[in-house]
């Protein structure tokens, strides 16, 4: 397909979003933030009780997307039922709905009012829940693990445990270099048109945006863990690749879920258009894998 008709289709997409945007995009509560208006959507399961600790689960929304539609692709709330803990779906800003997730280094005032946010959400929902800070994880898809990825960095005092889904992660040539050991699991399809597995620029930005190689970035959050310097390297299903590195230091892991002939998608995952993002792997729940990578992790009181 040429350039053009990427292009084309893309706008055609968004379009489309829009007009589920303004039918769908609802929100359960606010907070002010950096003098704004922030919303986010709360799912709260009916096996909560006020008396006991809580865990929390932060899951970003991608660019374009939105905390209902997040919801859906992901999944969470099920899980949530499952498991007992709450999970918070925080809107972007801007329009189209976006982060900055960029280094702060290089754009601090957006970045960090980002990150501002997050704390004023935690404050706020902790004020009203009562939330086990203990065990507090951030997930995301694309630009929101963009997000994620910027919140390992400046808040691992807060969040202890991340996971990135077709991760738009914007750190290619270094990393930052947080006081902690960070547990990560990343998903990534290996013929993602949007952010591509290999690193570099994509079609779809029309080379604005370069990436770094989705392997090289995850041995450098091994390197900074202290981890072993080659992973483990098993193979799932045929399809699927795990590359985990382990021997951490504070028993961390970085684990690396490699999807051959996977897309811009969520593996097992709500429905995504296959002629924009491309394929839905099946053969995986990227959800219930996080949770149960989430779980095994909490922060010392």
């Amino acid at each position: 397909m040429t350039l053009t008709g990427i292009s084309i289709r893309l706008l055609a997409f968004l379009s489309l979003l829009v007009g589920i945007f303004f039918c769908f995009n609802r929100t359960t509560g606010a907070v002010q933030s950096g003098g704004r208006r922030r919303s986010y959507l709360l799912y709260v399961p009916e096996s909560y009780h006020p008396d006991r600790p809580t865990p929390l689960v932060i899951s970003i929304h991608g660019f374009v997307q939105w905390p209902a539609h997040q919801r859906g692709l992901s999944g969470w709330n099920r899980l949530a039922d499952e498991h007992g803990f709450l999970v918070v779906y925080p809107r972007g800003s801007g329009f189209p709905l976006h982060w900055n997730a960029g280094p702060i280094s290089k754009d601090k005032g957006k970045s960090q009012g980002e990150v501002d946010f997050f704390v004023d959400l935690l404050d706020h929902l902790s004020h009203r829940y009562n939330i086990d800070p203990q065990r507090i994880y951030a997930n995301g898809m694309s630009n929101g693990a963009g997000m994620t990825h910027l919140l390992a960095c400046e808040l691992p005092d807060r969040i202890v445990a991340f996971g990135g889904v077709a991760g738009a992660y914007l750190y290619p040539e270094h990393l930052c270099q947080p006081a902690y050991p960070i547990p990560w699991i990343v998903f990534h399809g290996q013929d993602d048109p949007v952010v591509p597995f290999q690193g570099g620029s994509s079609s779809v930005h029309q080379g604005r945006i370069r990436f770094p190689s989705i392997e090289a970035w995850v041995k450098m959050w091994a390197e900074h863990n202290g981890c072993e310097s080659h992973p483990q390297i098993e193979q799932i299903t045929p399809e699927i690749t795990r590359l985990m590195y382990s021997r951490c230091e504070d028993d961390v892991e970085v684990v690396l879920y490699a999807i051959e002939g996977g897309g811009h998608t969520w593996p097992g995952g709500g429905w995504l258009p296959v002629w924009l993002t491309g394929k839905t792997n099946r053969d995986i729940d990227a959800t219930a894998l996080m949770w149960e990578f989430f779980d095994r992790y909490s922060s010392d009181p």
